[in-house]
């Protein structure tokens, strides 16, 4: 029996922009089998979105809230949908 996959979508907050963040969060997600993106926002937050089980993407949110070595993570805001979004890999996008 395979374990139901959920989509995260989560908006991280603090000193997170010019950091290494969005390399950091793609290794993070690829180590723990996780397709989707992450991107800079305009208003200096991250935004991610993540597709994997639901420990895995649990596993994810802790290591967000570490974030890289330069940064400094205020806040990650997440929400889970059992609408599931597929994604061929996991990217950074502009």
């Amino acid at each position: 029996m395979s374990i139901p996959e959920q989509t995260l979508h989560a908006i991280v907050s603090g000193f997170v922009q010019g950091v290494g963040y969005r390399a950091f969060a793609q290794k993070s997600a690829l180590r723990l089998n996780l397709t989707g993106w992450v991107k800079n926002r305009p208003d200096g937050k991250v935004e991610i979105m993540a597709t994997g089980p639901e420990d895995s993407l649990e596993n994810y949110i802790a290591q967000l809230r570490k974030g890289p070595a330069f940064s400094h993570v205020e806040h990650v805001e997440t929400e889970f949908s059992s609408n599931v979004q597929v994604f061929a890999g996991f990217d950074i996008l502009k």
